[in-house]
C-alpha cells in the first residue's frame, strides 16, 4: 500500500465553488471534491485550466475568500491544487468546521 505523501489530511466534500483564470475574465464554476489547509482536488468541465489561478471559496459569514493556486497533477477534468498564498493563522484550527459550511450556491 502506497503511503499517504500530504502534508495535511483532506476531507471528502462536494462543493460548489468559482474558479477565476485571469484578472478580469469571468469566473467559471468548479466543484471541490477535497479539501484540506494545503489545497483542493477539483472537477472541471468544459474549461482549460492554466497551471494557476484563483479559486474563489465562500466562507461562513458570506465573504469570498480569493486563495492562489497551482496545479499539481490532472487527471481528465480533475485537478489536484495547491494554495500557493499564505493561510491566515486560524486556518488550521477552522478548517474542519469551515470544510461542512455551504460555499457558494
Amino acid at each position: 500500500m502506497a503511503k499517504d505523501k500530504r502534508k495535511s489530511p483532506r476531507r471528502a466534500v462536494s462543493l460548489r465553488v468559482k474558479i477565476e483564470i485571469a484578472d478580469g475574465a469571468l469566473v467559471r464554476d468548479c466543484l471541490v471534491t477535497d479539501i484540506s489547509t494545503g489545497g483542493v482536488r477539483l472537477y472541471v468541465e468544459g474549461l482549460e485550466v492554466p497551471d494557476t489561478f484563483v479559486l474563489l471559496l465562500g466562507e461562513p459569514d458570506g465573504s469570498i475568500r480569493p486563495r492562489a493556486c497551482q496545479v499539481v497533477w490532472r487527471l481528465g477534468h480533475e485537478l489536484g491544487v495547491k494554495f500557493t498564498d499564505a493561510p491566515r493563522r486560524d486556518e488550521h484550527a477552522k478548517s474542519a468546521k469551515r470544510v461542512k459550511q455551504p460555499i457558494i450556491a
